[in-house]
């Protein structure tokens, strides 16, 4: 049983280390109102160029591009050199995105996969300091090398911030997640951590003016509906998904695992063992579980074929994926981001030594 295809989130642009490189089709909106906020910006810069102002407010929306993707591409690499399997790499109206599947994450790597987006933003704006240092000012170099350093320094000290879903979140989560074992607690802390960026940001955009006796900018007020709004959305959904896990951590495997006989994939029928009201699952050379016995298929194997019959051709063959390391003694957390991940109708729990202890069907769950 395998997912369905799903949508490509964009036009796709080329690959990296193997994974898909996507331009969203929101982003096109972003670069329409950079476009439209910047040209002003460069017709005051720089009058002589009248209309054509324009074009060099897209040439800073292509540079701002640029930089969403190396901030990806870095989290991207380090994710896959931290061993995970990397989907693909998006550019969006959020700034963008890399997925990847983290299920055998730890606290460290957790980390190190976030800080190096931030970096990379750090990195670009030495970049951009030098280029700036090298044009002569009053230029259209210079005011792109301006923009395109200032832009870079805040994202990467913005995304610094210690709250989920931002990068420096994820630190959070991380040093929470080291000290007391439970990623869940660490999503938990690092969301309401976001909520509380969220209401600095508001503090300075909104009361910080209006107690000084200010005029509060409608610009202001747009930034935190967006950008507040985005941050809150995003330190919700890890509370919540924070408390799930701790609700998981709490819960043993062996508290949903079905018993179960095992025997060898490539072994004859004639090797099954006696009807006993027990899965039985067919394994490979290494001891591994390939697919669970199909009653139905077995019905179809005449008596006489069993000696010349392999078990698995009446197997319900599974993804790779369907077998989770460890024992029964573990918490849910695995097994149940295993089921949801590639939507199995049930797992393998294999411990350290090879010995298969049973299966979690998802309809016991």
């Amino acid at each position: 049983m395998t997912a369905p295809p799903t949508k490509a989130p964009g036009w796709r642009i080329g690959r990296l280390a193997g994974a898909p490189v996507y331009i969203g089709r929101s982003w096109f909106l972003v670069a329409g109102v950079i476009i439209v906020l910047f040209g002003p910006v460069v017709q005051d810069a720089l009058p002589d160029l009248a209309g054509w102002a324009y074009l060099v407010a897209g040439a800073f929306a292509v540079l701002l591009l640029v930089s969403v993707l190396v901030h990806e591409a870095a989290h991207a690499l380090m994710g896959q050199a931290c061993g995970y399997a990397v989907n693909r790499v998006v550019a969006d109206f959020w700034g963008g995105h890399t997925a990847y599947d983290s299920r055998d994450s730890t606290a460290g790597r957790s980390a190190l996969v976030a800080i190096v987006g931030p970096l990379a933003n750090a990195a670009l704006a030495g970049v951009g300091w030098l280029w700036l240092s090298q044009t002569e000012s009053g230029t259209i170099g210079y005011l792109l090398a301006a923009g395109f350093t200032w832009a870079n320094g805040f994202v990467a000290a913005f995304n610094l911030l210690p709250g989920l879903p931002l990068d420096g979140g994820f630190l959070v989560d991380s040093l929470v997640w080291k000290i007391t074992g439970s990623r869940g607690a660490g999503m938990v802390v690092a969301g309401w951590s976001g909520r509380l960026v969220v209401v600095v940001i508001a503090w300075w955009l909104i009361g910080r003016p209006w107690l000084a006796g200010q005029q509060v900018s409608t610009t202001s007020v747009l930034w935190l509906v967006v950008l507040g709004g985005f941050l809150w959305f995003g330190a919700s959904e890890a509370i919540k998904v924070g408390h799930a896990r701790q609700r998981l951590e709490a819960v043993r495997v062996a508290q949903y695992l079905t018993p179960v006989s095992t025997v060898p994939a490539d072994g004859p029928l004639t090797a099954l063992p006696p009807p006993a009201g027990q899965l039985v699952l067919g394994t490979d050379q290494t001891g591994r579980p390939v697919g669970v016995l199909d009653p139905a298929a077995l019905t179809t194997v005449p008596r006489e074929a069993w000696p010349d019959t392999r078990v698995s051709a009446v197997l319900q063959h599974l993804p790779s994926a369907w077998v989770v390391a460890g024992t029964p003694a573990d918490d849910m957390t695995d097994v149940v981001v295993a089921l949801q991940t590639d939507h199995l109708p049930m797992v393998a729990l294999q411990g350290p030594d090879g010995h298969v202890h049973g299966v979690v069907r998802a309809a016991d769950l």
